[in-house]
């Protein structure tokens, strides 16, 4: 593994461990590089801010271990990935939702959700004549939707189960997407 990847990942690590217990907003790029033995320059070599720190943890960690869930048979294991994630770094993700970072959690959100969509919309519109707008607008409705009760579960303190969710959720959405791209296939807006 390259030198810097190994840098990046030590101060990654040193920021989610303070944000166990200690506000994003409280965090200081010196704290940071003292808790992981480089200086500060070595910090600003790879990132301008803690906000990109943030936003670089979210990416690398999360949104690459759902890619194997792209398709209609596998798409509920991939949003449960994302609920598992949340739950596993519960302190960081709580943490980041009550912070000016809030933008980055948001965005990790809608960046695994809206792939894993995508996939299933592309899936299911192989043999379809539906315009990419289309889906993209398909696939951004309920992007929002799936983010927006990820966000109302972390506030609500994350106490329903999430396979419980999934599970409801899987059978409010059967058959709605190639529903949905059925009433989208050959029109033109």
């Amino acid at each position: 593994m390259p030198n810097s990847l190994l840098t990046k990942k030590a101060l990654a690590e040193c920021l989610k461990k303070r944000m166990e217990h200690t506000p994003l907003s409280k965090i200081t790029v010196k704290q940071i590089t003292d808790d992981c033995g480089v200086n500060r320059q070595t910090f600003y070599y790879h990132f301008h801010d803690l906000f990109e720190l943030l936003g670089w943890i979210y990416k690398k960690e999360a949104v690459g271990s759902i890619s194997a869930y792209r398709s209609y048979d596998t798409w509920t294991d991939g949003f449960c990935r994302i609920f598992l994630y949340i739950q596993n770094n519960r302190a960081f993700c709580c943490n980041t939702l009550e912070s000016l970072g809030r933008n980055h959690l948001d965005a990790y959100l809608y960046a695994v959700t809206n792939e894993l969509i995508m996939g299933v919309i592309d899936e299911l519109a192989a043999n379809m004549n539906v315009s990419v707008q289309d889906k993209q607008f398909i696939a951004n409705f309920y992007t929002l939707a799936f983010s927006g009760l990820v966000i109302k579960w972390m506030r609500d303190g994350m106490r329903e189960n999430p396979q419980a969710m999934i599970e409801r959720l899987s059978v409010l959405l059967e058959g709605q997407f190639l529903t949905a791209l059925s009433k989208y296939e050959h029109t033109l807006f």
